[in-house]
């Protein structure tokens, strides 16, 4: 499953989900299109979504453009550097195009998510 997020005024990445976390992602999937306010902690973007999803694998760490779901905050986040969640997330996809465009991101800036 692909889908796109585009941070408005910035620029647009692809996303491919993936099966770490298979309910997760299907739920998240089937929750689209999604949109929000971008709130940053570290090298990571996230936001709280309309998706109650538990913890189905959950990971303590994640990697350079992985995209991940965090239920105590019922929040998507995209982790574009060296940062790590600040606890255990659910990964549901890793970015495949446009990574670099998360860096010009700021807190407040419009975040749209869309199926492909």
């Amino acid at each position: 499953m692909e889908i796109e997020i585009e941070i408005l005024k910035k620029g647009t990445i692809k996303v491919l989900l993936d099966d770490r976390n298979p309910k997760t992602s299907q739920a998240f999937y089937e929750s689209l299109p999604m949109e929000g306010e971008a709130q940053l902690w570290q090298e990571e973007v996230f936001f709280p979504i309309p998706l109650e999803h538990d913890y189905e694998n959950p990971s303590p760490s994640s990697d350079k453009g992985d995209i991940s779901y965090w239920p105590p905050g019922k929040a998507f986040c995209i982790f574009f550097g060296d940062s790590q969640p600040a606890s255990d997330v659910n990964h549901i996809g890793r970015v495949v195009e446009g990574l670099e465009i998360m860096k010009s991101v700021e807190e407040g800036d419009w975040v749209v998510i869309r199926k492909l």
